[in-house]
């Protein structure tokens, strides 16, 4: 059923007359969004003192090494309450990686990078930054595709992009950003910090999966009453988590906290967990909006995802981590 799926959007792809130029076919980005690596090559992009996902993500990606290699961790921007600016934001992220590196006892383990300081000004001029520097290097020397699971604004992503176009012949960016496409709107917190670099995602024909918030990762979640009754105690970085989730809202009373972010790690641990739709990408309108035109490159964006499989899957690696 899939394969018919695909040959009938590449046949409408081909028959409107696919003007835009980009690097990868049709044939070739439907190719690379399905890979499927026993073991994945990936980096990390995240927002990680934006609020309190972040953290599970990467603690979750530690401690999946039998399903992927991390090559590297990259500090993104944000800005809200946590932070007094953007660079502020890029800094507590990239001081929170090495927290929860150290509460993991893999202090030095990982390569981390500082990321971008500020938001893209327009779609044409990076913002130049450790990170988009690594990921550029490190994308042109890759010998298989580069996951680049992008947890936050995607400046770091986008501007590796703008500094080298020709790094979409060796990644595959997995996103979580945006609404559904079937949403009102498109608004939603990493999308909406950077939204030069989301259009970026959406325009440059790199390889994407997009994973929503509303409505598909937001069923990712979980309560202090759950978490305590299966990671509390557990070692130190179980009970940092639970404590920093413990500390996000001072009534638990009918109280649960969605863990987003989980969503795009899991995604690499086993993608038979989700539901996907291939479709040509849409275009992200300064309205925040979503727009369609059918002759536009394909896509992938995740439609459903299995909450319980994945929270079993977290649990267990956390409860059984030995710190």
């Amino acid at each position: 059923m899939l394969k018919n799926t695909i040959a009938v959007i590449l046949l409408f792809a081909a028959l409107t007359g696919h003007s835009q130029s980009f690097t990868l076919s049709n044939e070739k980005l439907v190719e690379r969004i399905s890979y499927k690596p026993q073991k994945a090559k990936v980096v990390i992009d995240t927002d990680t003192y934006n609020e309190i996902d972040d953290q599970f993500a990467l603690v979750y990606a530690i401690l999946s090494p039998a399903q992927m290699n991390i090559e590297a961790i990259y500090a993104a921007p944000f800005l809200n309450k946590r932070a007094s600016s953007v660079a502020d934001g890029m800094e507590k992220s990239y001081a929170e990686i090495h927290n929860v590196l150290d509460k993991t006892g893999m202090k030095d383990k990982f390569p981390v990078y500082k990321g971008s300081t500020h938001f893209l000004k327009d779609k044409t001029t990076p913002v130049v930054s450790d990170a988009a520097k690594d990921l550029v290097d490190r994308a042109m020397k890759a010998t298989e595709p580069l996951f680049v699971l992008t947890l936050g604004a995607p400046t770091n992503v986008a501007s590796a992009l703008i500094m080298k176009p020709e790094i979409k012949d060796k990644i595959i960016v997995v996103w979580l950003g945006g609404k559904g496409l079937n949403w009102r709107t498109a608004r939603e917190f990493n999308l909406l910090q950077d939204v030069a670099s989301s259009q970026i995602l959406f325009d440059s024909g790199v390889p994407l999966i997009q994973v929503p918030t509303e409505p598909v990762t937001s069923h990712l979640s979980t309560t202090v009453p759950e978490l305590k009754a299966h990671i509390g105690g557990a070692n130190k970085i179980s009970d940092y988590l639970v404590s920093i989730v413990e500390g996000y809202s001072k009534d638990h009373f009918g109280w649960s906290k969605v863990i987003w972010d989980i969503s795009v790690i899991a995604y690499i641990v086993n993608p038979d967990w989700m539901q996907y739709e291939l479709r040509p990408a849409p275009i992200l309108t300064n309205e925040l909006t979503y727009s369609s035109d059918g002759t536009r490159h394909l896509y992938k964006v995740v439609t459903f995802i299995d909450r319980n499989k994945v929270f079993k899957d977290m649990f267990l690696k956390f409860k059984n981590f030995k710190d």
